[in-house]
């Protein structure tokens, strides 16, 4: 039986990466997120592809939705193997330390933090049940290393960073993977933080499960 991945908070850039790279390895691919439009050309690429795919519109900090598409998924797709969270707004949403606000925090970790934990308490009991299964977590590189410029969100990022090595800390020996990767450049096509270069490195983590995290492109400190 094909595995299935669901991969939260696709776009056609990374998202869509994503999904062909699990899709040629034999994955089903259901792809969350909260514009409908960019979704669907997405699923039609894929469909070209050969992809078995299915889209669900849900924005993430809205959890009751973000729970009931996942339960959606499942009985779509009989379990989620694989899931990936990578919710990403953009530069706008960014803030400097000294000048961000309360309301600048609370938006990424409603962005970031609560969603990943609603997720993973929906994927969760099935995977404990049937001891396989893998929670990937894709950051920003602020997780790792403090950026005056991206005040509000480091503290997100670092924040996903500490629960999402609790789970694998806590997972490992029930046969659940969990790993995260921190994202050190813009991504972009062409560059060497192409969207298919980190799906590529994505897989080949998921694949040998043999370390918690990996920072792409590798830094040179």
């Amino acid at each position: 039986m094909k595995k299935t991945i669901a991969i939260i908070g696709a776009g056609p850039g990374l998202g869509l990466s994503l999904a062909k790279k699990f899709g040629s390895n034999d994955f089903n691919v259901a792809l969350v997120s909260r514009n409908e439009n960019t979704l669907i050309p997405m699923v039609e690429e894929l469909t070209a592809l050969n992809i078995n795919t299915k889209y669900y519109v849900a924005d993430v900090r809205d959890l009751e939705k973000l729970g009931s598409t996942m339960e959606e998924i499942e009985k779509e797709f009989g379990q989620i193997d694989v899931v990936e969270f990578s919710p990403y707004a953009g530069p706008q949403v960014f803030r400097h330390a000294l000048t961000m606000k309360i309301e600048d925090v609370k938006d990424q970790y409603e962005t970031q933090v609560l969603p990943a934990i609603k997720l993973v308490q929906k994927v969760l009991p099935s995977m404990q049940k049937n001891k396989s299964g893998a929670i990937l977590f894709n950051t920003g590189i602020s997780a790792l290393y403090p950026i005056s410029s991206l005040g509000n969100t480091g503290i997100a990022c670092s924040g996903l960073r500490n629960y999402a090595q609790n789970l694998h800390n806590l997972l490992k020996e029930e046969g659940i993977y969990v790993g995260l990767q921190a994202i050190s450049a813009l991504i972009k096509k062409g560059t060497e933080a192409d969207p298919d270069l980190i799906a590529e490195s994505w897989y080949e983590l998921y694949s040998k499960q043999d370390k918690f995290e990996k920072v792409f492109p590798e830094l040179k400190i």
